[in-house]
């Protein structure tokens, strides 16, 4: 007959570190406020006895997790990975655990998976942008759960949001385009149908041009899904119209990095033929060449309060409001002024 080992406990663990089960649990959920002499001590010990928290009765004990959801539209480039990355390494500082899904820019299984997070114990969310069926909102007022919303800003929408001005941050790049002699804008962007970020990008363009005695209904638009191939395909399609434009405005960095590969296959010197811009300033903006114009998003600052604001609210702060964290012209070679007639 085989005998059945015991299970190891907290007091086991802090018997063999020779601790308290005050300390052995500050290791485990707070490892910054213990010294790193202790630290490893107690970890030691949880390695020799093979000792797993039960977290589970913990979360029923406190009818929390120290769980927060994540749900990014997608993961298949850079665009989000900065911010949540600094937003995973705050929340392990407070004890908490980051899960992470993602909805490939789909309301609907956005949807399926803030409810299955809601339902695996999430004591909150965090969401990019406003834009979604108000009944999950009301869905998770009536769960308790808070959630906020990044990667956007807007003091008109009554809701806690730690992010920046997309419409303000286009219009101010357009603004610079238009000031460098350019009449003839194009925008390589994201659908824009439930997707506030994308239509208030172009929205920022569409203020910069009135502004400029344009009609924002000269600029042309392709919309297709974040991809580099998909930037390329679309700046295939603007440089066979007539007249080409000559800069070509993109929604993200990834459709940007995209035009400018065709620009070179197609024999268009960038910006001497041809301006292109992005908008996230991730790290490919950098390594292209020519260094592409962009707009900078302050991703780690954003994924650092965006942790420190949803802990806040599931401690019950009640007073978060919209931050707004700027974005930043990163006015680099490919953009340049309007090519001579």
């Amino acid at each position: 007959m085989k005998l059945t080992k015991p299970t190891p406990t907290l007091h086991d663990v802090a018997a063999r570190a020779n601790v308290s089960t005050a300390t052995v649990s500050r290791c485990l959920n707070l490892p910054d406020q213990v010294t790193r002499r202790t630290r490893d001590k107690v970890m030691q010990a949880i390695a020799d006895l093979g000792y797993a928290p039960n977290f589970g009765a913990r979360a029923m004990a406190s009818r929390r997790t120290n769980t927060i959801g994540a749900i990014i539209p997608t993961m298949e480039n850079a665009i989000f990975a900065r911010g949540l990355q600094a937003f995973q390494e705050e929340l392990r500082t407070h004890g908490f655990t980051m899960l992470v899904a993602s909805s490939s820019y789909r309301p609907d299984i956005e949807q399926e998976q803030i409810r299955s997070l809601v339902a695996r114990g999430a004591d909150a969310l965090l969401l990019i942008g406003h834009e979604r069926d108000p009944e999950i909102y009301r869905f998770l007022e009536a769960q308790s759960i808070p959630a906020l919303i990044v990667w956007a800003y807007d003091p008109r929408i009554a809701r806690p949001s730690v992010g920046f001005d997309n419409r303000a941050a286009m219009h101010d790049l357009a603004k610079e385009v238009l000031r460098r002699g350019h009449r003839r804008l194009a925008l390589i962007s994201a659908p824009v149908a439930m997707n506030d970020r994308a239509r208030e990008r172009q929205e920022g363009i569409h203020d910069a041009m009135c502004a400029a005695g344009l009609d924002p209904r000269d600029l042309q638009l392709v919309e297709t899904p974040y991809a580099i191939e998909n930037g390329a395909m679309a700046f295939d399609a603007l440089m066979a119209r007539q007249p080409r434009p000559t800069a070509v405005l993109c929604g993200n960095d990834v459709l940007a990095v995209g035009a400018m590969r065709r620009a070179r296959e197609l024999g268009l010197r960038v910006p001497d033929d041809v301006s292109i811009t992005g908008f996230d300033d991730i790290e490919l903006a950098q390594v292209v060449y020519p260094p592409l114009a962009t707009v900078h998003v302050p991703h780690r600052e954003m994924g650092r309060r965006a942790a420190q604001t949803l802990i806040g609210m599931v401690h019950g702060d009640i007073s978060v409001v919209a931050v707004d964290l700027g974005a930043e012209l990163k006015l680099r070679g490919s953009l340049g002024d309007v090519p001579a007639a």
